[in-house]
């Protein structure tokens, strides 16, 4: 622990707390998978960017919070008469 890194986060308050920057590694990203009704699937994962635990807050069960940072990727594969033609 002696790398971590301090840097201020809104806390669950919504004032400004200091808070620890955690490393992390990928356990699995999975996709999640929608089928629209005109027949595209739309395919949907959250993919962490950061993770910041908010010193001295705790939840009730007296786990430490945590605020996290993430994208979304989004892949869509629609049918053919959906698509743009190509020239």
């Amino acid at each position: 622990m002696g790398d971590e890194r301090k840097r201020q986060i809104i806390g669950p308050n919504g004032q400004m707390i200091e808070g620890t920057e955690i490393t992390y590694r990928s356990a699995g990203e999975h996709w999640n998978e929608y089928l629209a009704d005109d027949g595209s699937v739309i395919r949907v994962k959250l993919v962490v960017t950061s993770i910041t635990r908010a010193d001295g807050f705790y939840d009730q069960l007296g786990n430490p919070m945590y605020q996290v940072a993430s994208s979304n990727v989004v892949s869509v594969s629609a049918p053919e008469e959906l698509r743009k033609p190509q020239p």
